[in-house]
Parts: C-alpha cells; sequence; structure tokens
C-alpha cells in the first residue's frame, strides 16, 4: 500500500472525485459497496433478459442508469465548481 495525498473536489460519500498526483484530471472514488451494488445490477439485467423477463431487465437498467448519471452529474458539478473543463 501506498499513501499520498490526492485533492478532494467534493464532499466525502459513496463516490467522491479526486485527482491523483501526476493526473490532469480528477476521478470519481467509489466505495465497494456501492460498486458491488452497480456490478449486481448489471448481472441481475441480463438474468433477466437470459429468461426473457424484459421488466426485471428494465427495472434493473433503469436504477444502475440512475445511479450513474448521479455520479456524473456529481463529477460534472465538481468539474464547474472548480472552474476546470470536462475531459470529455
Amino acid at each position: 500500500m501506498t499513501t499520498l495525498q490526492v485533492e478532494l473536489f467534493t464532499d466525502q460519500g459513496n463516490n467522491a472525485v479526486v485527482r491523483l498526483p501526476g493526473r490532469k484530471f480528477p476521478g470519481v472514488l467509489i466505495q465497494g459497496d456501492s460498486l458491488s451494488h452497480l456490478v449486481a445490477l448489471v448481472k441481475e439485467a441480463s438474468e433477466s433478459l437470459n429468461h426473457a423477463s424484459r421488466q426485471d431487465a428494465e427495472a434493473a437498467l433503469d436504477e444502475l442508469g440512475s445511479s450513474l448519471r448521479e455520479t456524473l452529474e456529481r463529477y460534472e458539478s465538481a468539474m464547474k465548481a472548480h472552474g476546470m473543463a470536462l475531459p470529455y
């Protein structure tokens, strides 16, 4: 393990916007339990499609999309608050 200082662009939470040393743009730190939940949603959607359960697949994908949109909005807000251009 290496200990280093990072720049924190948002408050800490389930997904903090941080910049590692030597990087031009910050990234998003996703907590392990949150990442596991996102992966579980993808698995649920895939399994639902394999069992012809379109409604369950749509629900899982909607939740996944919502979570990812919230994370992206948090990232974009942090970038704007710090006067930084988006990398995309």
